[in-house]
């Protein structure tokens, strides 16, 4: 749901100045923090176990002890297969993208935690390692969008995978729910409908708030302060002071820049 919630924002949005050239070929803007993705990652990483075997409030049920395994291995799938092949494809570890692919694999099991074996944990976390690697690049070039912290791919496609993996490979063994390894199309059906019910949602209500808040205040930031960063523009010093060659600032503060940061944003408005 959020995930398609971030596709109608990002599409109202537009991208970031720089992110597509005039032919439309998408280039990479890198976190400016690698540090921090892989601390928040192992944030978001831990409080998982909060969220999927904590959820109900109650640990009376030794169903738990499951939940929490699978989430474990389909985290840690989704992180393995993403650093194995970035490794592979360019002789380098994608940390950011490493971090994005343990997220991908904990989102794809957070539906069928309870419902799958052990093994499928370890499947649907590959799955969708490679989802959120591809998802990202069919963002870049066939939806033309900007997506700058990855969250339609991990969120949103890892979300609608996890929703069909319910009924793909839960086993019966717990809740009465089955699907189709056990030879019972049913459930899968049901999964096909929400899946398509919460796209439409959740991108139809977010596309129309979205749009609304964009007539009436805007959504983006003027060109000036996209370049010169929002810690100048929303807080006028730089979080990073080291790195800024020191200067005056009214010329930011009046909403003006410098030639040269003029031109390099005449792409981006064409």
């Amino acid at each position: 749901m959020g995930g398609m919630v971030a596709l109608a924002g990002i599409y109202l949005l537009g991208p970031r100045i720089g992110k597509f050239n005039k032919d439309g070929v998408p280039n990479a803007i890198p976190g400016h923090d690698v540090p921090m993705i892989v601390m928040g990652t192992f944030f978001l990483f831990f409080g998982w176990f909060g969220f999927n075997p904590a959820s109900t409030l109650a640990a009376t049920d030794l169903r738990i002890s499951v939940i929490a395994v699978n989430t474990f291995l389909a985290g840690a799938a989704g992180a393995t297969l993403v650093c194995y092949y970035t490794f592979f494809k360019t002789k380098k570890v994608d940390i950011a993208l490493t971090c994005n692919g343990a997220l991908a694999g904990l989102v794809g099991i957070t539906a069928s935690c309870a419902y799958v074996p052990t093994w499928a944990a370890v499947v649907i976390g590959v799955v969708s390692g490679f989802i959120v690697m591809y998802g990202i690049k069919f963002n870049d070039w066939v939806l033309k969008v900007d997506d700058p912290v990855g969250a339609v791919a991990v969120h949103g496609y890892n979300g609608l995978w996890g929703l069909l993996t319910v009924g793909i490979f839960a086993d019966g063994t717990y809740g009465g729910v089955s699907g189709l390894i056990v030879g019972n199309t049913s459930q899968i059906i049901a999964q096909i409908i929400d899946m398509v019910v919460v796209v439409v949602w959740a991108f139809g209500t977010g596309y129309i708030l979205f749009y609304i808040i964009k007539k009436i205040v805007g959504l983006r930031v003027s060109p000036e302060e996209e370049l010169t960063g929002l810690d100048l523009g929303e807080h006028g010093y730089s979080a990073y002071p080291e790195f800024v060659i020191a200067g005056p600032m009214d010329g930011l503060r009046e909403g003006q820049i410098s030639d040269n940061l003029e031109c390099s944003t005449e792409g981006a408005r064409t």
